[in-house]
């Protein structure tokens, strides 16, 4: 299992990753040597996938976050290929295989209803093998985040 130390390493970086090593080493009591160590072991491990800036999509005119539900054609295989597709478009965010009528769910971020108009029929519906879609424009978020919650999890001794 994790234990309380990597656990707050992990805390820490998850809530400011650009913290420098010797400030986790003061909240968390450990020599920075020590906390660089773990840091890189949890990476090795696979606790820790990447560092990532979050821009503010304000600045970037992408104010517009949609969802977008797309039933592919019957043959599964096809599916897989037409996710891909999907993933290749560089407005969508994310891309998941869903339970239900549909097939795939489909997050992008574009500056308003004109842009997305045009990515839905140039770019999505233009894909072999979809069926059709169900377009949800987002009126107001509450909360977004790629945080997840940090507990005891098993490990192979950190």
């Amino acid at each position: 299992m994790l234990d309380k130390t990597s656990l707050k390493i992990l805390t820490i970086l998850q809530n400011k990753a650009r913290i420098p090593n010797i400030e986790i080493s003061r909240l968390i009591g450990l020599a920075p040597s020590a906390v660089l160590e773990r840091i890189r072991k949890l990476e090795n491990q696979g606790y820790i996938d990447g560092y990532e800036v979050r821009l503010n999509p304000k600045r970037f005119d992408h104010n517009l976050v949609v969802f977008i539900f797309v039933t592919v054609k019957e043959n599964q295989t096809e599916g897989c290929s037409i996710a891909n597709n999907l993933a290749n478009i560089p407005e969508v965010q994310e891309v998941h295989f869903v339970a239900g009528d549909d097939s795939l769910l489909v997050k992008l971020r574009v500056s308003d209803t004109q842009e997305l108009n045009k990515i839905l029929h140039e770019k999505i519906l233009s894909i072999s093998g979809i069926f059709s879609s169900r377009t949800l424009p987002v009126l107001e978020t509450f909360k977004e985040t790629s945080r997840i919650p940090i507990r005891q999890i098993q490990n192979n001794g950190i």
